[in-house]
């Protein structure tokens, strides 16, 4: 009886007693080995493999294959030239028996290709990452917000404890001239009430003049004196 397994991307139809190379497998000389990826036994056809069916090898020896040149030049490029040998690493192994059910009760380890075995290896030894301390002790505060009761809401302070209440803006518009562009203007200088305008002296409007652009306006107005009427009229 023969069967068609499959192992390093390869397929192989063997026998018992075949002699068999195959890509490099994690196992030692003397070691019993079973190939659970069969695609054919007898005349019984995998879907694509035939369930419960393996072939079972013992390994002869760990060897290397033929070695391959490969010789490298680039098309007018004399001095790029490049020559590299390679022996590939299989695995020889003697098949022993065919089955054609009952692989997984066999006992006997799956043959597992090296470079996955040290894979896996590989990730099975890298230490896991601890967490940051940072981390660990913003959810501990999440943790513990949970299961504090959540406070009461303060009661309002009494009115007579509030803060003084910010003085209101005059309204500028009412001086000559000013309308709500240059009322704006003013304010973003900071020049909200008739109190401020009615405490410039020459300086202080020589200053804003130039800094506003307004062209002797307020001498002009009389921006000043307005403002000091308009201070009496709210008293």
């Amino acid at each position: 009886m023969f069967a068609v397994l499959k192992t390093g991307g390869k397929q192989y139809r063997v026998k018992a007693g075949d002699m068999l190379r195959v890509e490099k497998l994690a196992a030692g000389a003397g070691d019993v080995i079973q190939f659970n990826e069969v695609l054919m036994v007898g005349a019984n056809v995998g879907t694509p493999l035939v369930d419960g069916a393996a072939v079972q090898a013992e390994v002869v020896d760990q060897i290397k294959g033929e070695k391959v040149i490969n010789f490298v030049r680039r098309r007018r490029k004399s001095s790029s030239k490049r020559t590299k040998g390679h022996r590939q690493h299989l695995t020889l192994v003697r098949v022993t028996n065919i089955l054609e059910t009952g692989a997984g009760q066999s006992g006997v380890k799956p043959a597992v290709g090296a470079r996955f075995a040290a894979k896996a290896a590989d990730v099975a030894e890298k230490p896991t990452k601890p967490a940051k301390k940072d981390e660990v002790q913003e959810r501990e505060k999440r943790a513990a917000a949970k299961l504090e009761p959540q406070a009461k809401a303060e009661p309002k302070a009494e009115a007579a404890d509030a803060p003084a209440e910010a003085p209101r803006n005059d309204d500028l518009k009412t001086l000559a001239g000013v309308g709500p562009a240059l009322e704006k203007k003013l304010n973003e200088a900071g020049i909200t009430t008739y109190a401020q305008i009615a405490a410039w002296n020459a300086d202080d409007i020589a200053e804003i003049n130039e800094a506003l652009a307004l062209k002797g306006r307020i001498e002009r107005d009389g921006w000043v004196d307005q403002a000091k009427a308009l201070m009496s009229g709210k008293e």
